[in-house]
């Protein structure tokens, strides 16, 4: 799945991704391949990326995420 990680000011991920961990609003939550459309927010804590070259985390303040078609869309604070 193509996954987008973005601030107001810059893109922070862009590529490519088996999972994706997210603390969610009403708890913490995964995305893998083909998962169903959603839309939820995002509270503070850390975004795990996890692909062919390893895992990578992203601190966020909070935020919003949409994942549709097989792309995870993170707008983050």
């Amino acid at each position: 799945m193509t996954v987008y990680i973005l601030t107001p000011d810059a893109t922070l991920f862009s590529g490519e991704a088996t999972y994706v961990g997210l603390p969610g609003s009403d708890g913490s939550m995964g995305i893998m391949d083909r998962h169903a459309a959603l839309i939820t927010t995002l509270k503070a804590g850390e975004v795990l990326v996890r692909g062919a070259q390893g895992e990578e985390t992203f601190a966020v303040k909070g935020g919003t995420v949409e994942v549709l078609n097989n792309v995870v869309t993170i707008l983050a604070a």
